[in-house]
């Protein structure tokens, strides 16, 4: 035996997995699915009968929930699909800097810094004209497969 310490260098995360797999004849409409590597929400399905080779294929047609991009994809509905873990969290919204991100309060009382404006008009509209007006406002942030952006927003009354 050696007496010489051993370091890896990790390059993995804690192992939860962004993604888990369900067969494409279960997932329907306002579902979720991944299409080339984006987190979609599905806004059609059309499921083709079982041909000469024997797979009956479904069509997806989903709009990307990050950047609104509609995205299709046809898949053997025997098959599996990724489907992504779409968690939304609610924060109360504190500050908004010059650079354009928000500083948002998590219901553990920490405070979280590391969120841009959405690219929604209305709704950066929204809430830039309601922090103006002093409300207290609560955002939506909606996160899948690592990447996180505000989705809506709830005016909880004057500060």
């Amino acid at each position: 035996m050696s007496d010489e310490e051993h370091h890896f260098e990790s390059k993995a995360d804690a192992g939860a997995s962004k993604t888990y797999p369900q067969q494409a004849g279960t997932i329907r409409k306002n579902g979720y699915i991944v299409i080339k590597g984006r987190p979609c929400k599905v806004v059609e399905v059309s499921t083709s009968k079982t041909g000469k080779h024997g797979h009956a294929k479904c069509h997806f047609v989903a709009i990307d929930i990050f950047t609104a991009k509609k995205l299709e994809d046809i898949v053997p509905s025997s098959h599996n699909c990724d489907v992504p873990h779409v968690n939304r969290t609610d924060y109360q919204l504190i500050d908004i800097s010059e650079d354009g991100f928000v500083s948002l309060l998590t219901d553990s009382g920490d405070t979280k810094d590391d969120l841009r404006l959405p690219t929604d008009d209305s709704l950066l509209k929204q809430i830039k004209d309601g922090f103006a007006e002093g409300k207290d406002l609560v955002v939506s942030v909606m996160s899948a497969m690592g990447e996180e952006q505000i989705c809506a927003l709830k005016d909880i009354g004057p500060k």
